[in-house]
């Protein structure tokens, strides 16, 4: 662990500052995000990976209660208060010179977006994506061939752990789908984005649940544009069944699991335990669109749609029973 004491507070001016401050703390300290979360649980406090995650590639402030378990957690806990007290300086417009030099913030792939505002314990906002720049985009396309290159089996992330496996399976065991009239369609896997057919302007990618009843990101729908991260890696489960697998820089690899219990039942949640996922069965839509899919949970025997069967930014993804309706139909695209 580095000297905490070197790094002031009072040394940001704005909230972007202040989230470089924050990054700095957790490099201090020398700990994982799974770590931080694991020592706020000790502390007595929740402090989400993901959320966590989230606070720090953006320059929003965080809530009083997430920086307050945030400090806590890096070991800094004398200072909360003094922590607490410069953010609400920010906050209302203001600061303190101590004569600490400013933190300039430093570009890395997971450099936040180019806003200011606050972000909640729950990572509901996700302004700001037009600012993401095509640096970024180009640095995690790099890291994404380089891993490629060292084949099945390199480690590339573990979700919300450091450790994963790198996507399995060849061209050898994907199974094909067949169209409306049997003919043979592209089989759908690999590096890809899923798109609701009525608006392929979005994605299905990570966010918050609406109601904010659950302190963990869920499968929904939001611009591609604004969401880089995490990748969507389709993979061959055999059987004709894949897993929905994401990428994130930081928070590593997850496989989309259907939640059965809690307040967020039904909705699609990241989980580290990818053998133990939902498996789903890509198959036509009834429409016989060109390139449309369903994807049909297994088990279950049931279907991805929407949370009102509306095809709208923010939408949750969930289970339900299997229809011919548009919010269940998905463009799989290559990325």
């Amino acid at each position: 662990m580095g000297n905490l004491r070197e790094l002031s507070p009072y040394a940001a001016q704005d909230a972007a500052g202040f989230v470089e401050s924050m990054r700095r703390l957790k490099e201090l300290s020398g700990m994982t995000y799974r770590e931080l979360e694991e020592q706020a649980g000790r502390n007595g406090d929740v402090l989400a990976r993901s959320t966590l995650a989230d606070v720090l590639r953006r320059d929003r402030l965080p809530r009083p209660d997430v920086l307050a378990a945030f400090v806590r957690a890096c070991g800094d806990g004398q200072r909360v208060g003094d922590w607490l007290d410069a953010r609400e300086r920010i906050a209302k417009g203001g600061g303190r010179d101590d004569g600490t030099p400013r933190p300039v913030p430093a570009a890395s792939p997971s450099s936040p977006d180019e806003t200011h505002g606050e972000v909640s314990a729950m990572g509901e906002n996700r302004e700001g994506a037009s600012g993401r720049t095509p640096r970024r985009r180009q640095t995690l396309l790099a890291l994404a061939a380089v891993a490629l290159l060292l084949g099945a089996g390199a480690g590339l992330w573990a979700w919300q752990s450091g450790n994963g496996d790198a996507p399995e399976g060849t061209r050898d065991d994907i199974p094909v789908a067949k169209g409306a009239k049997g003919e043979q369609q592209t089989p759908v896997d690999g590096w890809v984005t899923i798109r609701p057919t009525g608006r392929t302007d979005l994605c299905l990618t990570d966010g918050r649940d609406r109601r904010g009843a659950y302190g963990s990101a869920v499968a929904v729908h939001l611009p591609c544009a604004g969401a880089p991260v995490p990748r969507t890696y389709l993979e061959p489960a055999g059987a004709g069944l894949y897993r929905i697998q994401w990428h994130h820089p930081e928070l590593g690899k997850g496989c989309l699991t259907v939640m059965d219990t809690g307040p967020v039942k039904g909705m699609l949640e990241p989980r580290d335990d990818c053998a133990g996922a939902t498996l789903f069965r890509a198959e036509p839509a009834p429409s016989g669109a060109p390139g449309a899919y369903r994807f049909r949970t297994v088990p279950g025997a049931q279907c991805v749609g929407t949370a009102d069967d509306s095809v709208a930014e923010g939408v949750e993804a969930v289970q339900e029973p299997c229809a011919g309706s548009p919010d269940q139909a998905f463009v799989v695209r290559p990325d």
